[in-house]
């Protein structure tokens, strides 16, 4: 059995006394957070001028690789590496000698063949007359039509023959197939080429000359109504820029592709630029740029409104009881200190331009200058 004096019993009670006053103290109430100081600013609706810009590559219209129909040795270049050709213009002779031997070879064949027929011919009439008078055997007759129409099926053979191996001496000469430019040669004077597989040279339009851009599915509809509208000589709809350069003429839609691609969700493009000057050449990387509707309202606010997170753009938008939320926007293009927003918000919302660093989903905003501490 324990027992305790009054000492004790005293000593007990002044420490849970003070537990309990300790408790009181860390369980004191806390007010809500401060209201954020921001700046508001009125989504308004304005005609703003802009481009849309796309990546896009110059391509020749019309293009093809040159390559030697026959085996040989290039005999000739009749061009200077990069100059303007006109179509049916020589460009390359390849060595014929082998092949001008072989025709006049099956010239003569076709030649004994010709022969061959006619002695036949005669042969056959003679026959025929005979057997009118029962002068000859049956059998003789049926023999000598045979041989006749062995002897026409010679000749057939042999002029067959003489059409390819005249088709292989022309191919030794080697012509341009259009007018254009032709590129630097692959091959040189005394090159052995193979036919089919030898590339000696590229010859491409230049003027007009066209630029391929990939287009959103969701702008379809809007290129196909500027297809159909045409473009008129001063009209600049569409132009091209390199860096800050921009092309001084403009172009037109020369077609939208058949399709869209499943895997990217985009249509291929292609629009047509005056190149009188040779300026643009083929392959170039360009930026397309498209004016917008200036009949549509946009709607732009101030850049630094925009917050981003994970690639994904948002605004702060005041709603009910001085509580903001995050807004996800479609952003266009920036012009100046401003950006267009082509989705996301309409016209009077009410958005925070600044002070934004200091919000999350839910703060409370006021828009009152805060007080300086006293001093």
């Amino acid at each position: 059995m324990f027992s305790f004096s009054f000492k004790e019993y005293s000593v007990i009670g002044s420490i849970v006394i003070l537990c309990s006053c300790g408790g009181d103290v860390t369980q004191q109430p806390q007010g809500p957070p401060p209201a954020v100081p921001v700046t508001i600013t009125e989504v308004q609706t304005t005609d703003a001028a802009y481009y849309d810009e796309y990546p896009g590559t110059l391509t020749a219209l019309n293009q093809v690789e040159l390559r030697a129909q026959v085996s040989g040795y290039i005999t000739g270049m009749y061009f200077q590496d990069g100059q303007k050709v006109s179509k049916g213009q020589k460009l390359y002779s390849i060595d014929a000698q082998v092949y001008n031997a072989n025709y006049q070879q099956s010239v003569a064949n076709l030649q004994v063949q010709e022969t061959n027929m006619m002695k036949a011919q005669k042969d056959a009439d003679r026959y025929h007359e005979l057997d009118k008078h029962d002068a000859i055997a049956k059998q003789q007759v049926d023999y000598a039509d045979a041989s006749l129409e062995a002897a026409k099926k010679q000749v057939n053979a042999a002029k067959a023959n003489v059409n390819s191996i005249r088709a292989n001496v022309s191919f030794a000469s080697i012509y341009a197939p259009f007018s254009g430019t032709i590129g630097i040669s692959n091959v040189k004077t005394g090159t052995a080429v193979v036919a089919g597989q030898t590339i000696l040279n590229t010859v491409s339009t230049d003027n007009p000359i066209a630029v391929d851009f990939a287009v959103d599915q969701k702008e379809v509809y809007r290129f196909m109504q500027l297809q159909q509208q045409g473009n008129h000589a001063k009209d600049s709809t569409f132009s091209i820029a390199f860096g800050t350069d921009v092309y001084p003429y403009p172009g037109s839609i020369s077609l939208i592709d058949r399709a869209v691609d499943a895997q990217t969700g985009t249509i291929k493009t292609r629009l047509v630029f005056p190149n009188n000057k040779n300026m643009l050449k083929p392959g170039m990387n360009t930026s397309v740029r498209v004016k917008n509707n200036n009949s549509a309202k946009s709607i732009v606010i101030p850049y630094k409104a925009v917050t981003e997170q994970l690639g994904e753009f948002f605004v702060y938008v005041l709603g009910d009881s001085s509580k903001v939320t995050q807004r996800k926007v479609l952003l266009g293009k920036q012009i100046g200190g401003n950006i267009i927003v082509k989705d996301g918000l309409k016209e009077a919302d009410k958005i925070v331009v600044e002070g934004v660093q200091k919000l999350r989903e839910g703060s409370v905003v006021t828009t009152a200058t805060p007080k300086a501490p006293a001093k």
